[in-house]
């Protein structure tokens, strides 16, 4: 289940004082709408972060539910081995034209790519920070799939496979 802040969240991350411990606020801070409870946990356990601080954040209306979030449209993300070769991978501008037949959404394909988008751009350091944020700030599956070919250019061809294939397949 993925989780928002509240307006009042809002307010005591802003004010740095109130309910939020520390630790707290770190985990506070990953909780976006996009990702899923268990990956700020996994993201946080190093730091002490557990089920019962999310609990807490939860009962003093600091998080609420985001219902749009679906976790099996992650699961449909379907690695990729690092030896496949994007001639393996359908043209985007092909795909794009059948996507109305392969009976997935763009909400469901913008869920799907969007953590691979992340783990690519974040995995280029600074070289790539400009891209991942422009890849954090994409709102829906247009945006995202207008940043791929940024993505491909950046990570080559290999890695940009498993991409390609959870937006435009």
């Amino acid at each position: 289940m993925a989780l928002s802040k509240t307006p009042a969240g809002l307010a005591a991350l802003k004010d740095r004082h109130g309910s939020l411990t520390p630790r707290q606020r770190t985990a506070f801070i990953l909780f976006d709408g996009k990702r899923s409870t268990e990956e700020v946990l996994a993201a946080t356990a190093a730091m002490g972060i557990t089920q019962a601080d999310v609990q807490t954040m939860l009962e003093q209306g600091l998080l609420c539910a985001d219902e749009g979030f679906s976790g099996t449209a992650m699961a449909a993300a379907v690695p990729v081995s690092p030896d496949e070769t994007l001639a393996a991978v359908p043209d985007e501008a092909a795909t794009l034209e059948s996507s109305q037949g392969s009976g997935r959404s763009d909400m469901e394909r913008y869920q799907a790519a969007y953590p691979i988008a992340i783990q690519l751009t974040a995995g280029l350091g600074l070289r790539g920070f400009r891209l991942n944020l422009a890849v954090e700030s994409a709102s829906g599956y247009a945006d995202l799939a207008a940043l791929a070919p940024k993505i491909r250019d950046a990570v080559g061809d290999a890695k940009y496979a498993a991409l390609a294939r959870a937006l435009f397949d």
